[in-house]
Order: structure tokens, then sequence, then C-alpha cells
């Protein structure tokens, strides 16, 4: 009766994790559907844009749907625990089984098709830097957009600073936004070129090689997680009627 009464308790925290998980996914999904335009509105700059790199204007939607998933997965869990439902805890366990399985095949996936995500990054890269040399400086929502990655990544344009060179903004201004010269007053295109400023591409892909090591923690405290909730259920499932 202890050993159940303990296993009950884990199914609450295990599912309490995965409830609070869902509810914050859920809530940051809805703020980027609500605030798409200021968020993503870059996108619709982008002339001839890939079809997949256009779905990013829908990952609020995905967002929401994920978060309201996890969120009931979460509630289902915890009433099944309670009641001591067979149904619901069967239930609990399948759906945590097939997100194990399809988080499995999607590190596979990334692994294996590595070097053609690279591609398309680069593929993309002369797209996006001919949306800045059209809209920066033009468009405010797309300006602001930019200035905001360029302020939080510590970087300039998407590949470097000679994104900006034909823009508006230095058709007009001779000079370049303040994140691609860190280290002088005036940002002309001289000072631009001697700043070692990289591109937000490298900035981003920099990112991710310095929390590697974080991002791998998480992601294996998540599969850990995932098989304790199975076995847990599991457990409880063979033991309701006992």
């Amino acid at each position: 009766m202890c050993c159940k009464g303990f296993l009950k308790i884990m199914m609450f925290v295990f599912n309490g994790i995965i409830f609070l998980a869902g509810a914050a996914i859920l809530a940051v999904g809805i703020w980027v559907a609500v605030d798409r335009v200021s968020l993503l509105g870059f996108l619709d700059h982008i002339e001839d844009a890939p079809a997949e790199l256009a779905q990013l204007a829908n990952i609020g939607y995905l967002l929401i749907g994920v978060g309201a998933f996890l969120t009931l997965m979460g509630f289902l869990g915890c009433c099944g625990a309670m009641k001591e439902s067979k149904c619901m805890l069967l239930s609990f366990f399948i759906i945590v089984l097939i997100i194990f399985l399809v988080e499995v095949a999607a590190g596979v996936v990334l692994i294996v098709f590595e070097p053609l995500f690279e591609k398309f990054l680069d593929e993309i890269g002369q797209k996006v830097a001919t949306s800045i040399e059209d809209n920066y400086g033009k468009d405010d929502g797309f300006t602001s957009v930019w200035n905001s990655t360029m302020n939080e990544l510590k970087c300039c344009g998407y590949n470097n600073y000679t994104d900006f060179t034909d823009s508006p903004f230095v058709s007009t201004t001779s000079s370049y936004p303040d994140t691609c010269c860190t280290n002088s007053p005036i940002c002309n295109e001289n000072a631009a070129e001697r700043e070692p400023v990289v591109g937000c591409l490298k900035a981003l892909e920099q990112f991710f090689k310095d929390n590697a090591v974080l991002l791998a923690g998480v992601a294996l405290g998540i599969a850990a997680l995932e098989i304790a909730a199975m076995v847990v259920s599991m457990i409880l499932y063979k033991n309701v009627g006992k």
C-alpha cells in the first residue's frame, strides 16, 4: 500500500511537470500567434521563399497544439492515478510511448540529414539577404524585427554587414545598423568591414554549439522523465484492483 502511494505521488510529480510545461508552451504559442506580425513579419518579405520557410509563420499554432496536447496529457495522467482508472493509465502510457518514439525518430532524422539542413540554410541565405536589401529601412515592421534579432544575438545581417549595402536604410543614412559596429561611434562601410561582428546565421549556430551540452542534458532529462512516467503508469495499471 505504501509503495502504491509512492507511485501515485510520482505520477502526480511527473504529470505536474508535463502539465506545467504544456501550459507554458501553450502561453508562448498564443503570444506568438497574436504577435505574429512583429515576430515573423520578415518572412512575408522574402520573395520565392521555400515552402518549408513559409511554414514558420504557423509556428504559433503549432506551439498551441503541442501545449494543449501536453496539458491534456498531464491532466489525463493525474486523473488516471487518482481514480485508478485502467483506461486512463493505459491511454497515458500509449501517448507517452508514441511521443518518445517520435522524439527518437526526430533525433535520428536530424543527425542523418544535418548536411541537407545546412545546405537548406545556405540556399535561403541569399533570399533573406535580398529581403533585407529591399525592405530594411523602408518597412518599419521588418526593420524592427531585424533590429530586435540583431540586438538579441549580437549579430549583423543574415550573412554579414554586406546584406545592408544596397538597402534603403544605408541609401538614406549612409550608415549601417549600430549592431554592425560595436567599437566605432560612426558605423559606415569601412567601420563595419573592420568589425568582427558575425552574421545572425553564424551567431545562431554558435549559440547552439555553446549550449550543446545544456540542450543534450535537457533532451536526456525529458527522455528519462518520459521513461519513468511510462514505467510508473504501467505498474499502477497492473496493480489497479489489487
